[in-house]
């Protein structure tokens, strides 16, 4: 955690309000100076003293490396959505508000520091996450869904999409490219970015998706072939990259999937996902005892149709290549509350996953 800021404005502070503003890009501070927890105390000098930010922990796995990739997932709720279609009956308009939430939200990315960070719902690219970010050295690509629920509701910020964000100063650009995902050969309105990127210390490649795939029970069949058609793609990029034949899996670039799959563990697009020629497995089982069981809940909310507690969000990760060194704990119940999410102490109804990588040894 930061240390408390005095309640003087900064020229950082205005900086910062002129960039959530939408009116000027913060400039990229001088590389011997830590851009991120100047930053962060500004968020919560915003943000007053109210009680908020819940107390996590990383669950250390092992030793690991001195210098882990970190990465965070996170659906950080459509402000339009959240405002509007997603009726969050037990939360109060005003912990709704953008004014409000844009803090919280930089608030976990920045106390977290992800070096790839996975965004759905991000319906604020333009005017806040991309230029407060790339004053922060992240580098970043974002596919909007074609036909956004976004749209539809009065006051709109634009549509709602997937974005992906890399440190520049940990990894360099080889490759990107945005998916509109499709089932049965037709086009969804779901989507997906995917870059392939190069460690500048280990000069190791990673191919790295996300995606936010089709919402809601009865859909299961649709979020199955989205998968599918998602793994299809990345085995192809994958492929082009290691210059071997399309359709065989590859031994040598390891893949971190990061996304809002809207689906359980049961459901039949996580058995594709385990089942999967690419070794692919959820980095959040380890936080279970025998390391095979998912946390209960990704999400918690209330709306009109009742309460919803659930597993939907995961990181999955190429387990023959990448180690899994630590994990982000989840908050209990009672650091939720019983009004559940969004909330005064967190601006989205998902929680974020944050996990620490390390390249395992090639054989």
């Amino acid at each position: 955690s930061a240390c408390p800021m005095g309640r003087g404005a900064t020229k950082l502070f205005s900086a910062l309000a002129q960039t959530f503003s939408g009116h000027s890009p913060l400039p990229l501070p001088p590389s011997h100076l830590d851009p991120h927890q100047p930053l962060l105390q500004q968020c919560e000098e915003a943000l007053g003293d109210e009680p908020r930010r819940f107390h996590r922990e990383f669950i250390h796995l092992n030793d690991g490396d001195s210098s882990p990739i970190r990465v965070m997932q996170w659906n950080v709720l459509a402000q339009a959505l959240g405002e509007g279609l997603d009726s969050f009956v037990q939360c109060p308009m005003e912990a709704l508000s953008w004014s409000r939430r844009k803090y919280l939200i930089f608030e976990e990315i920045l106390t977290y520091r992800p070096h790839i960070l996975c965004l759905q719902e991000v319906d604020h690219y333009y005017d806040t996450f991309q230029p407060v970010l790339a004053g922060l050295g992240y580098s970043s690509n974002f596919c909007p869904k074609p036909q956004s629920p976004c749209l539809g509701l009065e006051g709109n910020n634009g549509p709602d999409g997937c974005a992906l964000f890399f440190d520049q100063s940990r990894f360099e650009l080889l490759d990107s490219g945005n998916l509109r995902l499709s089932a049965m050969r037709l086009s969804t309105n779901q989507v997906a970015v995917v870059m392939m990127l190069r460690c500048r210390s280990t000069a190791r490649c990673i191919c790295v998706a996300v995606t936010h795939l089709k919402a809601r029970s009865g859909w299961e069949w649709l979020r199955s072939a989205q998968g599918s058609d998602l793994l299809r793609h990345l085995q192809n990029l994958v492929q082009k990259h290691c210059g071997g034949p399309t359709g065989v899996p590859s031994s040598d670039i390891p893949l971190l999937i990061c996304g809002d799959f809207n689906a359980v563990p049961a459901e039949e697009v996580y058995r594709r996902f385990i089942t999967s020629p690419l070794s692919l497995d959820s980095a959040y089982k380890k936080l279970s005892q025998d390391g095979l069981t998912e946390p209960e809940y990704t999400t918690w909310k209330i709306r009109p149709t009742g309460e919803c507690c659930a597993t939907l969000d995961y990181i999955w990760y190429s387990q023959d290549m990448l180690r899994v060194d630590a994990v982000l704990d989840m908050p209990t119940e009672e650091q939720i509350g019983p009004n559940r999410l969004p909330s005064f102490s967190y601006p989205s109804d998902h929680l974020s996953l944050v996990c620490d990588f390390t390249f395992k040894e090639k054989k």
